[in-house]
């Protein structure tokens, strides 16, 4: 008996699998247009609502010949970010999907439209981002934050973190950094603390970041924050590696306020060394776990003057712990302010790790550092509209806070036999999807009807 490989089986044929009981189970492939990925129609919605692919297209010079163009950016843009979402993340998926009639709908390819672009199209359009248009899509980015408020807020929480991205080719900027035991890029994720926003993804080399580093980069964001809500409270929140004497006179000087975790050292040891005390004297005689709070000025040698240092002290049976927090606020007190406000900042962490984990924004596949950060930008656009989708249709739902990874599963990869006559594109959906009611309301957003 010859054997077939799957490219080989004629599309009439039918295939015979292990029956059930006396029931024939057979497969034949004979469906002209199927998709796997129905849900891209909502992430084409979520895109329009939001307008992030064409504000990055705007920002991105175009210098082909306009005759030869097959491909234009705003195309080439929707496909790759409906792809990232759907858990396509490479471009060598491009040659597979760049026919398929969802991807196809959702880049706004109609009936009897070419093809979508293709793997070594989408190569070179990665690869010949320059460093202008990179930060013309990075304000693109901090802009798309701001419009995202229908009124000035009274407060914009920053939260600031560098996670490593690990690399195993040539890439630019890549370094060996010894605390993860790997050479990795470490770019800059910024998020609003208090919607879970994106406001900007920065690459840098794989290392601990600079005060120069931290300064440029909050730089431009507060100034843009600043011209559209000027009375608008602004407070960035950080791990210790952002607490440098340069980068605290730079937001007192600009009038932002600060939580920013401090190093232990010698010196505020022994400041909290008898409370320690007390609370190890108190758990042996409890037998339950003790956590204190104190709050204290302390003026480091690099400070210019003292500022306020918030501890949070604990003891437990496997001993004692002291963190530190350094911050202007005065008018907070040191449990709120440590366990609501500073501890609160380990929601960036599932920020990130949405974007990274579920995004596959770790993908640093490029060789040059402009690309890459094109490429890190495409999945922060990808993050824009899922999280935009999450905000807006799914908000008052079962998924209202469900993670990008579970939306995926139980919304976008959905089966759908797609239907193209000259006038119209129709979508056959299981008569029992549980995401009937999700489509409907995302129907009603794209007609102008306000959903509750």
């Amino acid at each position: 008996m010859s054997s077939q490989t799957p490219a080989q089986v004629p599309a009439a044929q039918q295939l015979r699998f292990s029956p059930i009981g006396r029931t024939r189970v057979e497969v034949s492939f004979d469906e002209p247009e199927l998709s796997s990925d129905g849900g891209a129609l909502l992430l084409r919605e979520a895109a329009r609502i939001n307008g992030i692919i064409p504000a990055m297209a705007a920002a991105i010079g175009d210098e082909r010949r306009a005759s030869h163009v097959g491909h234009p950016t705003e195309e080439l843009l929707i496909q790759r970010v409906v792809q990232i979402c759907h858990g396509y993340e490479d471009a060598n998926d491009c040659d597979r999907l760049r026919n398929d009639a969802a991807i196809k709908a959702a880049a706004e390819h109609g009936p009897g439209s070419p093809a979508l672009a293709s793997q070594p199209t989408m190569s070179r359009f990665e690869n010949r981002i320059g460093r202008r248009d990179l930060i013309g899509l990075f304000y693109v980015f901090v802009d798309t934050f701001l419009d995202s408020y229908t009124q000035a807020p009274e407060c914009i929480l920053i939260d600031l973190d560098p996670t490593p991205n690990r690399v195993y080719g040539d890439q630019q900027l890549a370094l060996f950094n010894a605390h993860y035991d790997e050479y990795c890029l470490m770019p800059f994720h910024v998020y609003e603390g208090i919607t879970g926003r994106l406001i900007a993804t920065v690459l840098r080399p794989g290392k601990t970041p600079t005060k120069g580093e931290i300064i440029a980069l909050l730089k431009r964001i507060v100034r843009r924050i600043r011209r559209r809500f000027p009375h608008t409270t602004v407070i960035l929140r950080a791990d210790s590696h952002h607490t440098k004497p340069d980068v605290l006179d730079w937001l007192e000087g600009q009038g932002v306020h600060y939580a920013l975790g401090l190093a232990t050292n010698a010196v505020l040891r022994r400041e909290v060394e008898p409370m320690l005390e007390r609370a190890a004297r108190f758990q042996r005689e409890e037998w339950a776990p003790q956590r204190r709070f104190h709050s204290f000025a302390y003026g480091a040698e690099t400070w210019g003057h003292p500022r306020r240092v918030v501890a949070r002290l604990e003891a437990t049976a496997m001993g004692t712990d002291a963190r530190f927090v350094v911050t202007d606020l005065e008018g907070v007190g040191a449990k709120v302010l440590y366990e609501t406000l500073y501890c609160d900042r380990g929601n960036a962490e599932l920020m990130i790790k949405e974007h990274k984990v579920f995004l596959k924004s770790s993908r640093m596949s490029c060789s040059t550092a402009e690309a890459n950060q094109f490429r890190l930008f495409m999945h922060s656009a990808a993050y824009v509209i899922m999280h935009g989708l999450r905000e807006t249709v799914l908000r008052g739902t079962a998924l209202a806070t469900a993670t990008f990874d579970t939306i995926r599963l139980r919304l976008l990869k959905v089966a759908a036999r797609v239907q193209v006559g000259k006038t119209l594109v129709r979508f056959h959906l299981p008569a029992s999807s549980p995401a009937a009611e999700l489509f409907a309301r995302t129907a009603a957003l794209a007609a102008g009807v306000r959903v509750t």
